[in-house]
């Protein structure tokens, strides 16, 4: 079956998606978002227009989790990223969630704020990203205690989420060593992790997109 995935490397979800199909070295052609025609082609396939999305044997498959559950059904790998156990799953999909919308919403506030043609609002909105993330990251500490990834001993669709949601939310509201020092241990596992270090390198040519001014680290 052909794989195409319609994306771009400096999206924290086109990251998220890459990292599953890197983690298991799932063969597929890439159309960047930044070549002629691929935006074209994207909103003919998905009218929402927004990315990424995986298209497969024709079937044009939309949104991350159902994405990356597509392909561990239908593409499985060594690694899986939505364990069997019903327990285990639904712990790996709650984590998913969380970083999505607790940590990556979170974080986005700001951006789109000083994206806007005149940003007066742009101390409220970055107080207000402070403010969520410090709560997220109190919790996601607690959570962290004695686990090696988000949901356990096992990579899986949580880290997949978790990667690029806490490598940009950094960037907007620091994780500090001293109140956080399991999530910023697990943040640098996840850089060291070759298929999120991969991603992160592929997006480095891309971060004077960054409107808040990306940081001269990581």
């Amino acid at each position: 079956m052909a794989l195409t995935l319609f994306a771009h490397p400096f999206s924290s979800y086109c990251q998220k998606v890459l990292m599953a199909l890197w983690e298991n070295d799932t063969p597929f052609a890439y159309s960047h978002l930044e070549e002629p025609g691929a935006g074209e082609d994207l909103a003919r396939l998905w009218p929402i227009r927004k990315f990424p999305i995986l298209v497969d044997s024709g079937l044009a498959v939309v949104e991350t989790i159902i994405i990356i559950e597509h392909l561990d059904m239908h593409h499985p790998g060594r690694v899986r990223f939505i364990p069997a156990e019903s327990a285990a799953a639904l712990e790996v999909r709650l984590l998913d969630r969380f970083f999505d919308q607790y940590v990556m919403n979170a974080m986005q506030g700001p951006v789109n704020e000083a994206l806007r043609k005149d940003p007066d609002r742009l101390g409220e909105a970055r107080a207000a990203a402070s403010a969520a993330l410090k709560t997220a990251y109190g919790w996601l500490e607690k959570r962290l205690e004695g686990r090696a990834w988000a949901a356990g001993e096992a990579f899986s669709l949580a880290d997949c989420a978790a990667a690029p949601a806490l490598f940009y939310a950094d960037w907007v509201h620091r994780i500090d060593d001293a109140r956080h020092p399991q999530l910023r241990a697990y943040r640098s596992r996840l850089l060291e992790r070759p298929s999120f270090a991969r991603a992160v390198e592929e997006g480095r040519p891309y971060r004077g997109y960054f409107p808040l001014g990306a940081p001269d680290r990581d």
